[in-house]
C-alpha cells in the first residue's frame, strides 16, 4: 500500500467561499484595471525585448508555456495535469515577473510622459535612449523581498536605469543576493524576517523624494500585473480547444506566501471564468499566513507567531508571517480553499515533478503539487468534490502552477533532488 498523505497535508475549505460572488465592494481593482496593465505590458513589449534578448522569441511579451504533463507515478491523483510554467518565465524566473516587472514599467512610464521622453503615441524604444537613461538615473526603486520579487523588480530597475535597492529578509537564499549584485543591484540584508525588510524598505523609501517603494503588501499595480496572467491562460487553453464551463471547470492550485501574486491571477481568473473556477493556494505549515488570516477575518494583521508557528521552511518564497491585506480583500469571498504541506512533501513534489516530468522547479514551487493531492485525498477534499457534479468534475482541467526555479544554481538544484529522491521514497514507495 502507498503511504497515505492523509496524515500529511491538510486541506482547509473556506467557509466564505462563494462561487457566485461578485468582486468585492470595497475592492478597488476593476477589470479595466486589469486589461489597462495587460496594455501597458504590450506597449513595452519593444523595449523589453530590446534590453532582454532572451524575450525575442516572443517580441518582448514575458509569458509561460502551457504544459500537459502525466501525473508521477505513485501519486495519488487519479488524472492528468497542466502546468502553468511559470519558473521558466525570462527575466525573473519566477510568478513574480509578472507584477514586479509591471510596476517599474508603470512608474516608468509615468516619469517619462510628465518628462516628455515619450508621448502616448511614442515608440517606447524610446526609452532605450540616453536621455531616458538620465532621467531613470535620479531615481531609486526599491522593494523588500525573500527572493524573488527582489529579482523581479531589482533586475528590470537596474536594466532601464533606475538604481535598483532590495531590502532582503534573513529567509533569502545566497544565489538570489549573488544574481542580483550580478546585475548592478544594491542588496540591503537584514535579521528579520520578510515583514521587517518590507517595513525598514518602506521607511527608508520615506525619507527619500526620489526613491520609489514597491509594496508587495499594497500594491495594487503588482496585482494587476500578476492578474494579466488570467487573459494570457484563457487564451493559452482556447489555443489547445480547452473551453472552461460548467461542464469542464478549471481547478488552480497556486503557492501563496503574503498572497499578492496568488491572489492577483486568481482574481483575474474569477472575473473570467467565474463560478467555473476553483482556486486553492499552497502553504508551509509554518508559514501558513494566509489561511491563518481568512479564519480570523476579525483580527487584520494576524501573525502566525501569535498561534506559535516559526516561518522556518526551505520554500523561502512563502515565509511571510502576515498576509497581504490587499490579498485577503480579494480573495475571502473567492478562494475555495487552502493546503498547507510540510518540507517532506516539497521535496518530494520536486523530485516528482523533475524525474518524472523533466520540470526545474524551486521548493516554493513544488508546492503547487500538494494541492490535487490533497484535493483527492484529503476527507475535506471529498467533501469538496462531493458537492460537484460528479460528471463535471470528471471532466475538470487540474493545473498546477508552478511559481519559480529557473535560475537555481545547479549545485544547489541538485542536492534538492537529493533530498527529494528521500522524500518522495518515504512518503509514496513504502509498501
Amino acid at each position: 500500500m502507498i503511504d497515505s498523505p492523509k496524515t500529511h497535508l491538510n486541506l482547509w475549505l473556506n467557509p466564505n467561499n462563494n462561487p457566485y460572488s461578485q468582486p468585492p465592494k470595497n475592492f478597488s481593482i476593476t477589470y479595466i484595471d486589469i486589461k489597462k496593465a495587460e496594455d501597458r505590458l504590450s506597449r513595452f513589449a519593444p523595449l523589453l525585448e530590446l534590453l532582454f534578448p532572451e524575450l525575442r522569441m516572443n517580441q518582448g511579451i514575458i509569458e509561460s508555456e502551457l504544459l500537459h504533463i502525466s501525473t508521477p507515478p505513485q501519486l495519488p491523483i487519479s488524472t492528468d495535469l497542466w502546468v502553468k510554467a511559470d519558473h521558466a518565465l525570462p527575466i525573473a524566473g519566477s510568478i513574480k515577473a509578472r507584477g514586479g516587472i509591471h510596476e517599474v514599467l508603470e512608474f516608468a512610464e509615468k516619469l517619462a510622459l510628465e518628462q516628455g521622453i515619450i508621448t502616448t503615441n511614442s515608440t517606447y524604444t524610446d526609452l532605450s535612449l540616453p536621455e531616458a537613461k538620465q532621467l531613470f538615473s535620479q531615481y531609486t526603486i526599491a522593494v523588500g523581498s525573500t527572493g524573488n520579487l527582489g529579482l523581479s523588480i531589482g533586475v528590470s530597475a537596474a536594466a532601464l536605469g533606475f538604481n535598483a535597492v532590495v531590502h532582503m529578509s534573513k529567509e533569502a537564499k545566497p544565489w538570489k543576493k549573488a544574481h542580483l549584485r550580478q546585475h548592478g543591484v544594491t542588496v540591503i540584508e537584514h535579521e528579520g524576517d520578510y515583514g521587517l525588510a518590507v517595513q525598514s524598505g518602506r521607511e527608508q523609501a520615506k525619507t527619500d523624494p526620489y526613491s520609489y517603494f514597491i509594496d508587495d503588501e499594497r500594491s495594487t499595480s503588482l496585482f494587476c500585473g500578476y492578474a494579466v496572467a488570467a487573459f494570457r491562460l484563457q487564451k493559452q487553453l482556447l489555443e489547445k480547444n480547452i473551453h472552461i464551463s460548467a461542464e469542464q471547470p478549471l481547478f488552480v492550485y497556486i503557492p501563496c506566501g503574503v498572497g499578492g501574486a496568488p491572489a492577483g491571477v486568481a482574481y483575474g481568473l474569477k472575473l473570467i471564468f467565474k463560478e467555473n473556477v476553483h482556486c486553492f493556494f499552497i502553504e508551509p505549515k509554518q508559514s501558513a499566513c494566509f489561511s491563518l488570516q481568512l479564519q480570523h477575518l476579525e483580527t487584520p494583521g494576524i501573525s502566525i507567531y501569535d498561534v506559535g508557528q516559526s516561518n522556518q521552511t526551505e520554500a523561502d518564497g512563502l515565509a511571510v508571517p502576515v498576509a497581504s491585506e490587499l490579498a485577503i480583500t480579494a480573495m475571502k469571498n473567492h478562494l475555495a480553499g487552502v493546503v498547507t504541506i510540510d518540507d517532506q512533501h516539497l521535496f518530494a513534489n520536486l523530485y516528482a515533478l523533475h524525474t518524472h516530468n523533466g520540470l526545474k522547479v524551486e521548493p516554493s514551487a513544488a508546492a503547487a503539487l500538494a494541492g490535487p493531492v490533497a484535493l483527492f485525498n484529503t476527507s475535506a477534499g471529498e467533501q469538496y468534490i462531493s458537492e460537484l457534479n460528479e460528471h463535471h468534475f470528471q471532466a475538470a482541467i487540474h493545473l498546477v502552477w508552478t511559481t519559480g526555479g529557473l535560475f537555481v544554481p545547479e549545485d544547489e538544484f541538485n542536492n534538492f533532488l537529493l533530498r527529494g529522491e528521500t522524500a518522495y521514497q518515504e512518503l509514496y514507495q513504502k509498501r
